[in-house]
């Protein structure tokens, strides 16, 4: 049973992460109508400038729940068919036996087989998922880099293919959403984005999410700090970057007030209907970015909380991350963001070691989802 927030808890926990090495972060977690906001470290290394609650952020693969609640919303139009082959709306990008067996539903639940383009986009990232062998020396050449998505889905499409259409576990890949971004666009007429942003951010009334239009972005910010398994060290700046290497597939702005707004909606039926809200909830197993075997939705996942499961998503992008939590039932929710990501150093046989930052963001959201 779930007690009620705690805020003297929430702020001790919140402050441990910070303790155990992050730089900055800041969370709102609601009961029903009892809310608490709350945010400990900085937010610029260099001047100290504290983080506030309030602040915008890059939120990563939270932009995959807005996809496909875009492309849910098509769904219930009649414009895309859920179980149809994604060659019947783009057959110059997946052509042939491919295009006709790989459907929507396969795009959306990462069973497509389609391989993450990211490592051939990014040359000192080829070696991944072995992670010992990889640099971020890409990450600095790829700074202000405006990619074609179309590009990037080639890429994707061309590499050897993670396993067969439809086949379990699938695979987690960033290439299966820029080819829903290209969907959109065909059956809407109008900018992936802009289809985002009306219907679903603006249906949920987020008056602090959108979509970045160059490296930079509006509103008060944290600085964003990439480690990349320790080999950037100090951990450099990379608030400015260009976000078109994940597009829709991960590059969305926004508070963690207006995320936990859009999961509150979107588990009240107010996003997609109810019958699509129950598709977004069957799971089949994909291997995460983390080479772990997840659960996962309809660009939803359960995660296991003290009392029960909770649904979100969580997301990074160089040096920004974000986790979004909600309970079936809408009424507790956790939306955390930190600035500093790939914290972990390797061990000996090139996997990210346990850090003392891990402990302390589990224990924040079990505080927060159970009291």
């Amino acid at each position: 049973m779930r007690k009620p927030l705690d805020p003297g808890k929430l702020t001790e926990a919140l402050d441990d992460v910070h303790r155990a090495g992050m730089p900055g972060l800041f969370a709102e977690v609601r009961e029903g109508d009892q809310v608490w906001r709350g945010a400990a470290g900085v937010a610029d290394l260099g001047t100290g400038r504290p983080v506030t609650a309030d602040l915008r952020h890059r939120v990563g693969s939270i932009t995959k729940t807005f996809t496909a609640a875009a492309v849910l919303h098509q769904v219930e139009s009649g414009r895309i068919g859920l179980d149809a082959p994604i060659g019947r709306y783009l057959p110059e990008l997946v052509p042939g036996p491919r295009g006709d067996a790989v459907t929507v539903r396969m795009l959306i639940n990462h069973t497509s087989g389609f391989a993450e383009y990211l490592p051939y986009a990014y040359p000192s990232l080829k070696p991944f998922p072995a992670l010992a062998d990889t640099t971020p020396h890409s990450l600095d050449d790829h700074r202000h880099t405006r990619f074609d998505p179309v590009e990037l889905i080639g890429l994707g499409v061309a590499a050897p293919a993670f396993g067969p259409p439809g086949g379990t576990p699938g695979l987690y890949s960033n290439t299966n959403y820029l080819l829903l971004g290209r969907l959109l666009e065909q059956v809407t007429g109008t900018a992936a984005e802009e289809c985002i942003t009306h219907n679903v951010i603006e249906r949920a009334g987020l008056r602090d999410t959108g979509f970045p239009d160059g490296p930079r972005f509006s509103g008060p910010q944290s600085q964003s700090y990439e480690s990349w398994f320790g080999m950037i060290d100090p951990p450099r700046d990379f608030s400015e970057f260009d976000m078109s290497y994940v597009g829709v597939a991960a590059s969305l702005i926004s508070t963690v007030s207006d995320l936990n707004r859009f999961y509150r909606l979107l588990f009240a039926g107010q996003i997609v209907s109810p019958s699509s809200l129950a598709e977004m909830r069957r799971t089949v197993r994909v291997v995460s970015q983390e080479s772990k075997i997840i659960d996962y939705g309809l660009g939803l996942y359960p995660v296991e909380v003290p009392g029960g499961t909770a649904w979100g998503h969580g997301g990074t992008a160089w040096g920004a991350g974000a986790l979004s939590l909600t309970t079936a039932d809408g009424e507790r929710q956790l939306s955390v963001a930190v600035n500093m990501q790939r914290w972990n150093r390797l061990d000996p046989t090139g996997r990210p070691q346990p850090h003392p930052i891990d402990g302390a963001l589990a224990a924040l959201y079990a505080t927060a989802m159970s009291g």
